[in-house]
């Protein structure tokens, strides 16, 4: 392997977590910097906090992360609905998610097209039971190989990224292990994989160039951990060779949270040594939450040099709200 590349050192980071659903794909992407062979960048992990301290997180800088946490960007105890309400959210978010796993082996046995349909509006229903309302452009993706990246802020995103077109997703093989979200991931057919294990980076971006070829969607996550929504990361550029060889189009998804009134809101945000039950909880809790997807303008293949132009171009894309002109509805 080679020496890792000098010069200024990367700010430490942590991965981030997040759960997907049957055909549902999320993940996030490292950047390894320097790997075995000239693919300099990362892979698309789905990975939760990891709560480790910033001595313990600089050991592995070149892991992605995000300096926000929850005591310091995410709002908390604002607008909040009544108990009784948060409670009944909850509970219909556990069922729904629930429902879904139980009806995983049968979902698998039907067709590609109605399969999908379902795993969309399951993942619609999921945020809703939330109690988040959706807002969405217009625009459906192309049918085929397809790479769908999008920012990164919190484990709502991965549901609704599903809906707006299920893909596969990548994950770490520890989430195995995890009880409920272990077998869920397993069973949605995600690819694991062990972040740690610099040597095998470049397979695992050949091993997505092939799904995209046999005419599959990727879904990723390309800054590589979650933000607040009020400050947002690079993407990092592994993935995005995966579709220049496959010569398939990026779809980039711009996620956005608000309140109805229009403010930003930071209160979904799952970051830093956040566990995923106070994040749900907070999500249920408070009232007037908006998730806008913001779906942009394919990128098609051959329309970028490389793959830091590509990477650069769909941050780019992400970066930008809806244009004036765009249609938006409430339901995907």
């Amino acid at each position: 392997m080679s020496a890792p590349r000098t010069g200024a050192t990367p700010r430490p980071r942590r991965a981030t977590a997040g759960f997907a659903g049957p055909g549902a794909g999320a993940a996030a992407l490292l950047d390894a910097g320097t790997v075995p062979r000239p693919r300099r960048g990362g892979v698309p992990l789905l990975s939760r906090p990891a709560g480790a301290p910033p001595a313990a997180a600089a050991a592995s800088a070149w892991l992605p992360g995000a300096p926000c946490t929850p005591r310091t960007c995410v709002e908390s105890g604002r607008a909040v609905t009544d108990l009784p309400r948060a409670v009944l959210r909850l509970i219909s978010l556990l069922v729904v998610v629930v429902a879904g796993i139980m009806l995983i082996p049968l979902v698998g046995r039907i067709p590609a097209a109605p399969r999908d349909r379902l795993v969309r509006r399951w993942c619609r229903t999921i945020v809703r039971a939330a109690g988040v309302r959706v807002r969405a452009t217009a625009a459906a993706p192309p049918t085929g190989g397809l790479l769908l990246v999008a920012n990164h802020i919190s484990w709502l995103d991965i549901p609704l990224l599903a809906a707006v077109r299920p893909a596969r997703m990548l994950a770490k093989a520890e989430i195995r292990q995890w009880p409920v979200a272990g077998a869920l991931t397993a069973s949605s057919g995600a690819l694991f994989i062990e972040r740690d294990r610099l040597r095998a980076l470049p397979g695992t971006v050949e091993r997505i160039a092939d799904i995209l070829r046999e005419g599959a969607a990727v879904a990723v996550f390309p800054e590589g951990s979650t933000w607040c929504g009020r400050a947002r990361g690079p993407f990092r550029r592994a993935v995005f060779q995966a579709a220049l060889e496959a010569g398939v189009p990026v779809q980039p998804v711009r996620l956005h949270y608000r309140r109805e009134e229009g403010t930003v809101t930071t209160a979904p945000a799952f970051v830093g040594d956040d566990s995923l039950l106070a994040s749900v909880w907070r999500v249920v809790s408070v009232r007037g939450l908006v998730a806008d997807v913001c779906v942009q303008p394919v990128l098609p293949p051959g329309g970028a040099p490389d793959r830091r132009s590509l990477a650069l171009a769909a941050e780019r894309s992400t970066a930008h709200r809806l244009s004036a002109n765009s249609q938006v509805h409430d339901h995907f």
